[in-house]
């Protein structure tokens, strides 16, 4: 039997190793997450494998001979975290502490170590494990020979995985290479052509070389004018991405044996330091691993799973009549487009196993398309499944799709995002990370299956089953495994939530984002017409000012004319120049009289490209002038709604341009815009929670709340001199300000504003005291909850102090945004049971404590009445909830 070497990938390893893992601390602060997963790797040889030899590849310092062919190469490599740069040499050390060997060598990489030990191993007739993911070492590949081993997924990576991913096999991976580069590695490769280009071109050519002999041969112009542009640096990709087999060699293979005596205990005493003794209790416990006999090499086999295509009547009722009612079935669709109002149904997945989902295809549309299922028999198998419990992953837009395609409205069970949302409103929530997080499974990207410049009906039905089909998959096996995690930390309090307002709020939101709200065109018109002359006047003004034209958009111009040429002082300077952002020019301000005219020609400027142009663009794309924006629910951890696409609920409120932007939004021909506002219900709701008598003897009598607090500060005579003031800090309380922030806001001294805040709490002594136990509460508990009991997750244990202190101030923050998001969440339910099916009311727009509705003119009175008896009855605080509202033409006459 043949004997194995073993290298490690030293770097990408514990590059990895440091991503993979949680922050984890030692009880002195110091970062351990690489170190532990460095160890538990160490640990489990033997488990994961056996081995003969074992070796350590390592980078050299400095540059390498790619550097020589091309100078770029590597140049925009991002920052390297700073706790990971701390653990690295560490880990370096232990290697030779515990006796393990290392190979390395100036001027080359590791990569190109490993090659060369590939390359002798092989003469030495040696089985080669590489340990490593890296798809630049998959050129290395040679089955039964050489192959990759992913530590992380535990998993061999051979000729078939190569092919299976990349559609090439390992011979043709350095031309795969030199034709698609590498951003990691800034290899520049063809510009132009990506992943499906360049493998049909090696899966036709065979090679780089034959692909250039045979140029005049390829039919596709465009992939012709790109190759012949990109010859050259399609070869000097290749230079870049060859990997050298004459830079180490193992002739002494004895040197490389694995060490005798267990290798962790020789460096126990100093893993103890770092707290790492659960991996000293294991190995105590469990002695070496690795044995002197080497097993066959095993593949860890994934749970056998189906992926059926239905593209047959029969066979799709067959399976759906099987279903029985009372089934969980997760449900998705593909479509030809992310705007749904443009998407068309390419199919549908569904599934109610755990090893088994389905795809069936409707609108495929290429050359060759195979048989496909008539859309009126989709729509009635759509309608059978919408009798059992549906589970989806972003409901929204397959409610839209489906009610927009085949005038079926989904019924919605339950929607893992929102669940998973709801577990920690601070992490990933797509179906791709989920998947990674709970299942260690990457999940098929779109990128891979939708070619560049194409859409889902374009991909072949057997990939496109894959695809789908394992988006069903997932989402079954994430509804079970998320019900789970709240059972883990006994939450089922906020899957409740989840089912009594989340999952009902989606049909809130998918009905307000159907309903737009209509753009005045023509104001539209002229106000890009006037910005623009008002931006080029002040370009004008820039280069007189500058005394040289210049390129004011171009951060890198910009530092040399201000810094060089008109010697201001700058606050720092990278490799890529001088900052010229706003925080710089702020303070340069009163330097010189072009800072000014830099300000407001970057506002100009991002009111023209984000606001202006495109709600024009979009106000003319239907005959109603209706711009129609998206509502995320999860897309921010206190709860609050934001907006995108557009997003209308950053418009600048108070720039007298805002307000023009804002008077271009109208309501339709005999109708009103309302807006209905709940009054400081931040205020209100800390008067609730921290039952402080002042605060809630204001609040019961209807007082001016913020001139109330200026009484009991500055004294009655200068109650309304001082009111500002008072409502900068009633407001900076709730979201941590401390005494040198409200000195920044006033414009007066940190010492100042303390006296002012020390003031308030000695006139509102329960106040101080409440907002001391909700950090307290956070600390403890590790999160806060809102009015309604849903959480925000703080992980303490991993912070450093000033994420600590972030992290209390966020937990003040969370509880008054999010228990207010609570508040508005609770009246727009309310709201749309009521009026979801009265043409005279619809609800368009809600702008975090504000909703905006288009209300029959008429009937405006009537109904802004009972919407405001909603909005002020939705919950029992111990104060009163108030609301403001306005009726106008446009929405800025909503004050």
């Amino acid at each position: 039997m043949k004997k194995t070497i073993t290298i490690i990938d030293t770097f990408g390893f514990l590059f990895r190793s440091y991503f993979a893992l949680p922050p984890l601390k030692s009880k002195d602060g110091f970062p351990t997450g690489l170190l532990t997963g460095f160890m538990n790797f160490i640990s489990n040889i033997g488990k994961d494998f056996q081995t003969d030899y074992l070796v350590f590849a390592l980078d050299a310092k400095g540059d390498t001979f790619r550097n020589e062919i091309y100078n770029q190469y590597k140049a925009h490599r991002p920052d390297v975290p700073e706790d990971l740069l701390k653990q690295l040499p560490i880990a370096i050390e232990w290697i030779e502490k515990m006796g393990f060997k290392t190979a390395m060598q100036s001027g080359f990489e590791a990569d190109d170590i490993i090659a060369s030990i590939v390359h002798d191993a092989k003469i030495k007739d040696l089985e080669v494990r590489i340990v490593s993911h890296d798809k630049d070492l998959y050129q290395l590949i040679d089955d039964d020979r050489v192959y990759l081993f992913d530590p992380i997924k535990k998993s061999v990576i051979n000729e078939d995985k190569c092919f299976e991913k990349y559609g090439v096999r390992p011979k043709q991976f350095i031309d795969y290479q030199s034709l698609l580069g590498d951003s990691a590695d800034n290899v520049p490769g063809v510009k132009g052509v990506g992943a499906k280009t360049a493998e049909a071109l090696i899966k036709e050519y065979g090679s780089l070389d034959a692909i250039y002999e045979n140029i005049e041969s390829i039919e596709k112009a465009r992939w012709k004018t790109l190759l012949e542009e990109g010859k050259e640096m399609a070869y000097i990709s290749k230079q870049l991405v060859t990997l050298h087999t004459e830079c180490h060699n193992i002739e002494e293979i004895d040197n490389y044996t694995l060490p005798i005596e267990n290798p962790i205990l020789k460096i126990a005493d100093i893993l103890q330091e770092y707290d790492l003794s659960r991996v000293l209790d294991r190995v105590n416990k469990e002695g070496l691993n690795y044995k002197t006999k080497i097993p066959e090499k095993t593949v860890k086999e994934d749970e056998k799973i189906e992926y059926i295509t239905l593209d047959e009547e029969r066979k799709l009722f067959n399976v759906i009549d099987n279903i029985p009612n009372d089934t969980i079935v997760s449900f998705d669709t593909e479509t030809t487009d992310l705007d749904t109002k443009n998407a068309t149904l390419v199919g549908f997945s569904f599934c109610f196993e755990k090893n088994r989902a389905y795809y069936i295809p409707i609108n495929h549309n290429y050359l060759g398309v195979t048989k496909q299922v008539d859309i009126d028999v989709a729509k009635k198998a759509i309608e059978k499944l919408n009798d059992k419990k549906l589970v989806l992953q972003n409901f929204k837009y397959d409610y839209a799709v489906i009610k927009n395609q085949l005038e079926i409205e989904l019924k919605l069970y339950a929607d893992t995002m929102i669940l998973a949302w709801l577990l920690n409103s601070s992490e990933k929530i797509g179906l791709d990370a989920l998947a990674e997080k709970f299942f260690d499974h990457e999940m098929i990207a779109f990128k891979d299956v939708v070619k560049k410049g194409e859409d889902f009906s374009n991909v072949d039905i057997i990939e496109a089953t894959k695809y789908a089909a394992e988006d069903a998959l997932y989402t079954y096996k994430l509804y079970f495994k998320l019900l789970e995690e709240f059972d883990k930390i006994d939450a089922k309090k906020l899957v409740d939530i989840a089912f009594k307002y989340e999952f009902d709020f989606i049909y809130v939101l998918e009905y307000m984002e159907n309903n737009g709200i209509k753009v005045d065109t023509n104001k539209f018109k002229l106000l890009k017409e006037s910005n623009g002359k008002f931006i080029q006047n002040l370009t004008s003004k820039i280069y007189e000012s500058a005394g040289s034209e210049f390129n004011i958009n171009s951060p890198k111009q910009l530092g040399e004319i201000l810094f060089d040429l008109l010697k201001l002082p700058p606050s720092k300077k990278s490799k890529s120049g001088y900052s010229t952002n706003e925080v710089v020019l702020q303070k340069l301000k009163e330097e010189h009289s072009i800072i000014p005219l830099l300000l407001e020609y970057r506002e100009a400027s991002k009111l023209q490209s984000t606001y202006i142009k495109p709600l024009l663009e979009l106000g003319l794309k239907n005959k109603e002038n209706r711009v129609y924006t998206s509502f995320l629910q999860t897309g921010t951890a206190t709860g609050r709604l934001s907006s995108k696409n557009p997003n209308l609920q950053n418009i600048p409120v108070r720039s007298d341009a805002g307000g023009e932007i804002r008077s271009a939004f109208i309501p339709k021909d005999g109708y009103k815009l309302v807006g209905i506002d709940y009054s400081q219900i931040e205020l209100r709701l800390l008067a609730h929670f921290s039952q402080d008598e002042a605060l809630v003897e204001a609040f019961r009598q209807d007082k001016d709340i913020h001139r109330q607090t200026a009484v009991k500060i500055f004294g009655e005579e200068l109650a309304d001199s001082k009111r500002a003031i008072a409502k900068s800090i009633n407001f900076g309380l709730l979201y941590g300000m401390g005494s040198r922030k409200l000195g920044d806001t006033l414009g007066i001294p940190a010492k100042e504003a303390k006296v002012y805040i020390d003031a308030y709490f000695e006139n509102f002594v329960s106040v101080k005291e409440y907002l001391k136990s909700i950090e307290n509460r956070a600390m403890t508990d590790g999160y806060v909850e809102t009015l309604l009991g849903r959480r925000r997750v703080f992980d303490f244990d991993s912070a450093n102090e000033m994420m600590k202190a972030a992290f209390l101030r966020e937990s003040v923050n969370t509880l008054f945004q999010g228990s207010a998001a609570d508040l508005i969440k609770l009246s727009m339910l309310e709201i749309y049971k009521k009026y979801k099916n009265d043409a005279d009311v619809k609800m368009l727009l809600q702008i975090h404590d504000e909703l905006i509705f288009e209300v029959k003119e008429e009937n405006v009175d009537k109904i802004t009445k009972n919407i405001v008896e909603i909005m002020e009855n939705i919950y029992k605080l111990i104060i009163p909830l108030k609301v403001s509202k306005s009726i106008g033409n446009s929405w800025q006459e909503l004050k």
